[in-house]
């Protein structure tokens, strides 16, 4: 595929795209318009690229392996000619030019040498400092000189100086043999000029401590979807085994709509990916731990995309039970968990025991969000996404011309549709490059 494209001998605006956020959506558009014959910058302000997918264990409803989907893209994108990617990197400022824009772009510092980093981990092996790991949400440890995870595109290393993080023994220096450490190294400032945005920054997970009567971060068998996603994995902190305090569980209550379509947290809408993830969690708790007993309190289910539907009934008939419920209080009673719901259909109280409550947490727009959009100057919408040119006919639109959204920046999805919104959100960034310089196009 590579070789029928034309690179350009140097960026210029009218050939040029800017991507902000690198997981599975910023990817396939900076693809899809790298291979159309543009140029891309591609800008993931976390040191890889990948996004939330490759924390998952599966996905729905085919139990897909995330990494085998998003691996290959991400190391796509980074030996594409076309395309020049700058992780660890954050857009601060923008201005307009006529119809294109400069944008400048803050490099923060890896403090590792990423030319003559060859990944081999010996910084990590000597680094006597261990901390939170957040790729495993706070479940693991990893040092202060670090990669995300095995597979991390680029797969360079990185000094955490946050507090509580590197102290400065420098004992790094004197394991790397490529001389690659730069512990004095400084965030710099690069500028672009490009003559299309697309914005693909993702998604965050509610919160649900703002929810205290659910009892997170009070029981620790209490935990998220996106923690049960970590802990189901292989390369996750209990090698994905479904270990809960050190037992396996055998009652497990998931609860949906934690942060979605609740007014008392500021989230009216459905964030649509819940019921399914459920669904998928449910399915691999009861076929990992057989004689568990697993409890779906809903309000409703919503699986409105294609196979979904199917496999909502495959998991009932592999014995997961379905409880209309909407969970309202979860409390310690003889050494066990009870969930307190209400059946709104019965207009009634039942309570479920239980050794692991798993909640569905609804999708919010990404940390930073706001103040880049602020930075573009791209208006936000009522539900604190970024508002889309018309629901119907724009949705890949911003409000501010030549500027495109993709994914769950403009509001919750799932995988499917995020992508096939990236690849519409660089169709039409093409098509606003192509207008300026029709001729840059290889045939």
């Amino acid at each position: 595929m590579f070789e029928k494209i034309m690179l350009k001998p140097e960026l210029t605006a009218q050939n040029t795209a800017l991507v902000i956020g690198g997981g599975i959506a910023g990817m396939q558009s900076a693809l899809d318009i790298a291979n159309a014959g543009f140029n891309v910058v591609l800008v993931e302000k976390s040191p890889t690229l990948g996004g939330h997918m490759l924390q998952y264990s599966e996905v729905f409803p085919t139990l897909d392996c995330p990494q085998c989907i998003g691996t290959p893209k991400m190391v796509e994108a980074a030996s594409h000619p076309n395309i020049e990617v700058m992780t660890y990197s954050e857009v601060s400022a923008l201005t307009k030019e006529g119809d294109n824009f400069k944008v400048t772009i803050k490099k923060k510092p890896r403090y590792i040498n990423t030319a003559k980093c060859t990944g081999c981990g010996e910084c990590a092996l000597v680094c006597p400092v261990s901390v939170k790991n957040e790729w495993d949400l706070g479940m693991s440890l990893r040092k202060a000189a670090y990669i995300p995870f095995p597979q991390a595109v680029p797969a360079v290393y990185c000094i955490d100086k946050s507090d509580n993080a590197c102290n400065e023994c420098f004992d790094c220096i004197k394991a790397c043999d490529a001389k690659a450490l730069r512990h004095r190294d400084r965030e710099k400032f690069e500028e672009r000029e490009v003559g299309a945005i697309i914005v693909s920054t993702g998604f965050d997970s509610f919160d649900p401590k703002e929810k205290p009567e659910l009892g997170y971060g009070v029981y620790p068998n209490v935990i998220t979807a996106l923690e049960l996603e970590r802990i189901d994995q292989a390369g996750g902190p209990t090698e994905g085994q479904i270990i809960i305090d050190g037992k396996v569980p055998k009652n497990v209550v998931f609860i949906q709509c934690v942060g979605s379509r609740d007014e008392t947290v500021q989230a009216k809408y459905c964030s649509r990916v819940c019921c399914m993830y459920t669904v998928k969690q449910a399915w691999y708790v009861k076929h990992k731990i057989p004689e568990a007993k697993v409890t779906v309190c809903y309000i409703d289910i919503r699986a409105y995309g294609k196979g979904y539907e199917e496999f909502y009934a495959r998991v009932q008939r592999d014995g997961v039970i379905y409880k209309r419920g909407l969970a309202c209080e979860i409390y310690k009673k003889g050494g066990k968990l009870i969930v307190k719901a209400e059946d709104t259909l019965l207009s009634e109280i039942y309570e479920e025991e239980a050794d692991l409550v798993v909640l569905a947490t609804g999708l919010r727009p990404s940390h930073g969000m706001e103040e880049l959009a602020g930075i573009l100057g791209i208006p936000i919408a009522d539900d604190n996404y970024i508002a889309e040119a018309h629901i119907k006919t724009g949705a890949v639109e911003s409000l501010t011309p030549g500027i495109f959204i993709a994914g769950c920046c403009q509001g919750p999805k799932d995988i499917p549709d995020s992508v096939a919104q990236a690849s519409a959100a660089a169709a039409m960034a093409c098509v606003t490059l192509a207008k300026k310089s029709p001729a840059g196009v290889t045939p």
